[in-house]
């Protein structure tokens, strides 16, 4: 979590201690849901270790993965957590998952107890929505130009999930992607 608060500017280490203080651990089993569609998502949170993805299901029932999300990464549908709207999507573990999550009013208080965490808070905000808003891999590129990419933006996912959520996030049937794979290998 420290590292990846670095990341958008520089606290104390007592601040950052503070942080740490003001959330608490949970874990995760695998297949478990950080947040749910139709449920207002109550806690915002980093992940220590685990990977999760952001999904949704189409109206004829087809499971979509909109992005994953690895260890020191934000994990939250930032939107509804602080607007307190109903979320559209769910954020599933996909692994067993440790993660340290702050309820809002303990969000909240960090902005008044920690000085520069508004400024680092917002770039760590941006970076988690820019990362959930992609729709998934440009699409105008081939499929095995969109894998290879997955490969460099994600590299500690893609042996640690299952290639049907991979398949997915690249808009590709799981029998396209294992052609692909063979291919490059």
């Amino acid at each position: 979590m420290y590292r990846y608060i670095q990341q958008f500017g520089n606290l104390e280490p007592s601040q950052l201690d503070l942080i740490a203080g003001s959330g608490r651990e949970i874990f995760l089993k695998k297949d478990s849901y950080f947040s749910q569609a139709g449920k207002i998502p109550r806690e915002v949170g980093f992940v220590i270790k685990g990977i999760f993805r952001g999904c949704y299901y189409t109206d004829e029932g087809e499971d979509i993965t909109r992005c994953f999300i690895a260890e020191n990464s934000m994990v939250c549908d930032y939107l509804n957590f602080e607007s307190e709207n109903f979320s559209s999507e769910y954020i599933q573990a996909l692994t067993d998952c440790r993660v340290i999550v702050f309820n809002k009013y303990q969000w909240e208080e960090l902005s008044r107890n920690v000085s520069g965490w508004d400024s680092i808070k917002n770039k760590m905000v941006q970076a988690c929505m820019y990362q959930k808003s992609r729709k998934g891999p440009v699409i105008s590129k081939d499929a095995a130009s969109r894998y290879l990419d997955f490969l460099k933006n994600f590299p500690l996912v893609i042996n640690r999930v299952p290639l049907s959520y991979v398949a997915s996030y690249l808009g590709i049937t799981q029998q396209s992607l294992s052609r692909i794979r063979k291919n490059i290998q």
